[in-house]
């Protein structure tokens, strides 16, 4: 159970759009069930709100996740994650970072300098901070997921081709790559969905399985929406499927609506 929420936060970077307009805008909501095995472990949001940080225009992305049930009586989780974006560039200026997830505890806040290419961390738990130097464009891990929802020409890609982008997350700038798998057709609870199914690379060892653990689907229309994420784990397996939308800036295509 640990780490659920951080892996519907991480999986969902493998958003992409096609076209120059942005894909999403201030007001898009979703939520995600997470489930283990066939328990109900709990949910996770994320929702895009308007902000002034700076002077600067941005989108104020936050990320919620927490158990619930008995998944909360054995394992408590309790994320937040938020990140600041400039509405021009894509890029952070800002992310915070603050989780509970079974006593295993973060409060970090970043402070990124796009024009020096260096991000001061803030560590309210430990009572520090530092500044790391990070690569030109780097992005937290909630900014990435909007970040390459506007990437372009993605819809060129083909099956066994990767994209990676620099993103920084847990006190170092990393290399996060994706596999492009292919298109499918899928049941969602909103009804039959065109989608492109995308394999992040992930680390094998003591959370994933193996490297190539984890699958994802978005929606293979302007918004690019995450509607299933499955993982298989060290000890069990792990599944989420969008629940909840609102808010979308484009039009939602679906094949058909499973007769509603």
């Amino acid at each position: 159970m640990k780490k659920i929420i951080l892996l519907i936060l991480f999986v969902t970077t493998v958003s992409f759009d096609s076209q120059k307009e942005d894909a999403y805008d201030v007001g898009e909501y979703f939520k995600f069930r997470i489930h283990y095995g066939i328990v109900n472990a709990g949910y996770a949001t994320l929702e895009v709100k308007d902000a002034i940080l700076n002077n600067k225009k941005t989108f104020h992305v936050v990320g919620k996740g927490y158990t619930t049930g008995m998944s909360r009586f054995f394992f408590k989780v309790d994320d937040l994650y938020e990140s600041y974006i400039d509405k021009e560039t894509g890029n952070p200026y800002r992310f915070v970072r603050k989780i509970n997830e079974g006593g295993y505890t973060k409060n970090q806040e970043g402070f990124f300098n796009q024009t020096t290419n260096r991000i001061l961390v803030k560590d309210y738990k430990h009572k520090n901070e530092k500044t790391i130097v990070i690569p030109k464009n780097a992005q937290d891990i909630l900014s990435t997921f909007y970040y390459l929802r506007n990437f372009p020409s993605i819809d060129k890609i083909k099956p066994g081709e990767s994209v990676a982008i620099d993103m920084f997350f847990d006190d170092e700038a990393t290399k996060f790559k994706m596999k492009f798998i292919g298109h499918e057709d899928i049941t969602t609870k909103f009804g039959v969905v065109s989608t492109m199914v995308f394999r992040p690379l992930v680390q094998s060892g003591r959370v994933f399985k193996e490297q190539e653990s984890l699958t994802v689907w978005i929606s293979d229309d302007d918004n690019k929406i995450p509607l299933r994420i499955r993982a298989s784990l060290a000890v069990g397996s792990i599944k989420a499927d969008l629940d909840e939308f609102r808010g979308l800036k484009n039009q939602f295509k679906i094949k058909n609506n499973n007769g509603q």
